[in-house]
């Protein structure tokens, strides 16, 4: 039994693997095909600039949101308030940091989408387009649009719980990044928003590594400006690449 288990671990960590690997792979993909650029200049722009706001805007609020925080808590040993003051200030930046990020794939969704459909000819020679007339696709586009951005108080608000919220708030943000960014690629094929949500559960592990690899570049200074087209590359190559069994 315990090696079944262990091969099973196994096997889903070799898939949330290679849910990671799209991203790096979606940069030099990207690297080799001068033509998609056009395509990822305004995108890119965007994602810097309302990162930068992001960023300053929570480095503004931090201090309000800290006070707002130990006003209600009352008095506390100096190493829970220093603790205290870095988680919040720490949320504050990441609030704003993420927004900015969500704000971006929101307003770029035009260019993003056209970048997801030079990506699939690049890839496949061909871009799969599944007519299924307007109305359906103008719902499902309202439906999935800004699928990240709406559930960014939620994720906040979770990060704000002792001990397990930290770690839930990243896998919530890291599920609605990939499920964002592999709208594009899984819109053309036809499918309900209700249909892409289970493409998800069933690719699980896929999903989520694409989503942590994403969070991840966050971090890394002066590279989050590229988030936003190499996300829209790394989820269409996903999606072409795990089975379409719909």
């Amino acid at each position: 039994m315990s090696a079944a288990l262990s091969s099973t671990y196994r096997g889903r960590l070799r898939r949330l693997t290679l849910g990671a690997w799209h991203l790096p792979k979606a940069l030099a993909f990207l690297a080799r095909r001068p033509r998609l650029w056009p395509w990822v200049v305004l995108p890119a722009l965007a994602t810097a600039g309302l990162l930068a706001l992001g960023f300053v805007f929570g480095l503004l609020v931090g201090p309000y949101l800290e006070a707002a925080v130990f006003d209600r808590s009352g008095p506390a040993p100096a190493w829970t308030e220093f603790v205290v003051s870095l988680g919040v200030r720490a949320v504050a930046l990441l609030t704003g940091v993420l927004g900015g990020l969500g704000l971006a794939l929101v307003l770029a969704a035009p260019l993003l989408d056209r970048l997801s459909k030079d990506v699939e000819a690049a890839s496949r020679g061909q871009v799969l387009n599944r007519e299924s007339g307007l109305r359906w696709e103008v719902e499902q586009s309202i439906r999935g649009a800004g699928y990240f951005l709406l559930r960014m108080p939620g994720i906040v608000a979770v990060g704000f719980v002792p001990f397990v919220g930290p770690p839930v708030s990243a896998l919530w943000a890291a599920h609605a990044l990939a499920f964002q960014n592999t709208e594009p690629a899984l819109g053309r094929r036809g499918l309900a928003f209700e249909v892409r949500r289970a493409w998800h559960r069933r690719h699980r592990a896929e999903s989520l590594g694409l989503g942590f690899a994403s969070l991840a570049c966050l971090l890394v200074p002066c590279a989050g400006f590229l988030l936003a087209p190499a996300l829209i590359t790394a989820g269409t190559l996903l999606v072409l690449e795990l089975p379409d069994d719909e």
